[in-house]
């Protein structure tokens, strides 16, 4: 109840500071704008008391004080004219987005209760096929910054400082202060980023399309259920294989039709393998839709308010999610390129604008990516240049011809979008066409990660913005069949196609289910947090699930390679220090005091990957805690054995 009593007043400040600066949006864009301010402040303010007092309580006391003074300065600079009520266009646009926001979110729901360790009568926690990689990581920061002094430290591997953008999952940590189970913590702040999500792209498609309210519902539906053709490999040659690759999409592991690398189809759903299991990108997006909504809104209007306004909002969005502040950094350049074109006899007014604009971000933003961003990408080594994505996979030349790997990947909606360029002027889209294609260029040209997949984080972005110009075109040809018979089963059709992989992609989450912490795995976890200190260091395996640095949010010495190295970490040293501790603890103590090591860890992983010298182990160190499948042994304070 705490939890949502402090997450209600960030809520009810956000709402307000909307209402007061931009009394003349709709209701249905202000709610939309103050619910999404109110959690983007909830990220930063309790993130920027930190350094002071720690990611505690007291920071967040401070945190809702400054929310206080921030509300209260805003009265002084609100806009004084009479706030927008409710007109016809409002309900229509209510209308479309309770038929399709509302089951999303419910399905929503559903899936982040049964994929972030959902408890099972046994005790184990369990989860869902797409959370089993990447949950764990998540569950580490959100542990791990309980109580932490800022800036954050990585628990992951020792010495190295938090470079991931973690302040969606700090939405967590504050909950888990607050007291909330783990689970809930997780669970309540995913399932409201995705209704936000879901609300901001509708509300995004009607300020782009205007009142059309069947036109928005398609664009949502052909970006949230996205996937490509993927299905028809898998009902190719159904009968004579008696229809078991369709069977395989809900039994097998990643076998669904949108993420198939086999036969180069990466357009993942987006619900099923970005929203549920990638949080910081569920983050991104819930926070990038209203900057979005003020860039385009700004620049319409020429309003200096709403211009700084979006300056603020994206200065917070590097911590949030990386890949997100560069789309709309992308975006925001051929946008306003866009927009001089478009208004030659405004071409003062929108530089201006956006020198104000860029002024802001640099000031802002840049010692964020500074820190974080640039260190990992840079430094790292993983900025470099490869063409057509996925495609070219370590340019080593291309698996499909251009045009048709991206027909079949993103499916028939490109073809639309193809078409809607060429008509982009016509209907007043310029300005969006060359945000696009900005975001197109890049992450058709540069990969940021060592994973080159995660490219699509950019490419996403490009295609929430290309789902609505198909959805518009579409729309055109459909008037222009007006009166032809078969015209809506066409257009039903098209929708099938458009969506039939995303759609069997997320009926395969909804019935995956993996044990990710096993009953004793758990019991340990529990143990742990109550037992030990928050900066006790842990000597653990690189096995991803891993309850010491997931559920007691330790510091451990290497986590799994399936994180550090795709975090652009050099983790050598560290591995090897683990691997030689437990296979030689008489002749490698001195690695628990160079580390700093409180407790030694040994589960059924750590038997599985090294040889443990159990006999050792029990000799040197004091045997602190034991049940069927873990042991943790207690070190000296100086790192030297019980003798």
């Amino acid at each position: 109840m705490a939890a949502i009593c402090y997450l209600l007043l960030y809520l009810i400040s956000g709402a307000a500071i909307i209402r007061m600066l931009l009394p003349k949006k709709s209701p249905v864009v202000r709610v939309w704008l103050g619910v999404s301010l109110g959690f983007l402040l909830l990220m930063q303010l309790p993130a920027l008391m930190a350094y002071a007092f720690d990611f505690s309580l007291k920071a967040h006391a401070a945190a809702a004080a400054l929310l206080m003074a921030m509300t209260g300065g805003c009265f002084f600079l609100r806009e004084r004219s009479e706030a927008a009520m409710m007109r016809g266009e409002d309900w229509r646009l209510l209308g479309a987005m309770a038929a399709v926001c509302v089951p999303l979110t419910l399905l929503s729901g559903y899936l982040q209760y049964t994929h972030m360790i959902m408890p099972a009568a046994d005790g184990s926690y369990w989860c869902g096929q797409s959370t089993y990689g990447d949950l764990c990581m998540h569950l580490s920061f959100i542990t791990s910054l309980e109580n932490m002094s800022f800036p954050p430290s990585y628990n992951l591997l020792a010495d190295t400082a938090l470079s991931y953008p973690y302040m969606a999952d700090s939405l967590s940590t504050t909950f888990l202060l607050f007291g909330m189970e783990l689970n809930m913590a997780v669970i309540v702040p995913g399932t409201m980023l995705m209704a936000l999500t879901y609300a901001g792209y509708m509300i995004l498609a009607h300020q782009i399309m205007g009142d059309r309210g069947k036109a928005i519902a398609v664009a949502a539906l052909l970006f949230f259920l996205n996937g490509g053709l993927g299905f028809l490999y898998d009902f190719d040659m159904a009968g004579r294989d008696h229809f078991a690759k369709i069977s395989e999409i809900f039994t097998g592991y990643y076998k669904t039709p949108a993420n198939q690398p086999d036969h180069n189809l990466r357009w993942s759903n987006v619900i099923a393998d970005l929203m549920i299991p990638q949080r910081a990108l569920l983050g991104g997006w819930a926070m990038v839709l209203p900057a979005l909504y003020l860039l385009i809104s700004s620049a319409r209007a020429r309003s200096m308010r709403q211009t700084v306004m979006l300056a603020i909002w994206a200065s917070a969005l590097p911590l949030v999610h990386t890949h997100t502040f560069l789309a709309l950094a992308l975006f925001s350049g051929g946008f306003l390129l866009g927009r001089m074109i478009i208004k030659p006899e405004d071409v003062k007014g929108i530089l201006l604008r956006a020198c104000v604009y860029l002024g802001i971000v640099l000031v802002l933003a840049l010692p964020q990516l500074l820190g974080n961003a640039i260190r990992q990408t840079v430094e790292g080594g993983s900025l470099r240049l490869q063409f057509n994505w996925v495609n070219n996979s370590g340019g080593r030349g291309m698996i499909d011809g251009y045009f048709f790997f991206w027909i079949k990947n993103v499916g028939l909606p490109f073809v639309l979008i193809l078409c809607a360029c060429f008509h982009a002027r016509k209907r007043g889209y310029a300005d969006i066409l060359l945000g696009m294609t900005a975001i197109y260029v890049v992450a058709e040209t540069i990969l940021f990660q060592p994973n080159e997949y995660d490219n699509n984080k950019l490419f996403y972005i490009w295609y929430m913005f290309g789902a609505i110009l198909a959805a518009d075109y579409g729309s055109i040809i459909m008037q222009r069949l007006a009166g032809l018979g078969g015209r809506r089963l066409l257009a039903a059709l098209f929708i099938l196609v458009s969506t039939l992989s995303g759609g069997l992609s997320i009926a395969r989450e909804v019935v995956s289910g993996y044990q990710l912490f096993g009953r004793n795995a758990v019991a340990a976890g529990k143990w742990i947090s109550e037992n030990t200190d928050r900066d006790d260091v842990f000597m653990t395996g690189q096995q991803h699930i891993n309850p010491v640095a997931s559920l007691a949010g330790r510091q451990i010495i290497c986590g799994s390679d399936l994180y550090v190295y795709f975090h652009g970490l050099d983790y050598g040293a560290q591995a090897r220090a683990c691997r030689s501790f437990y296979e030689f603890p008489e002749e490698n103590g001195q690695i628990l005091e160079q580390y700093g090591v409180d407790y030694i860890y040994v589960s059924d992983y750590e038997r599985a990957d090294f040889d443990v010298d159990y006999d050792a182990l029990d000799e040197m160190y004091e045997l602190v805690y034991e049940n069927p499948d873990v042991r943790i042994y207690r070190v000296g304070d100086t790192g030297e054995s019980k003798n």
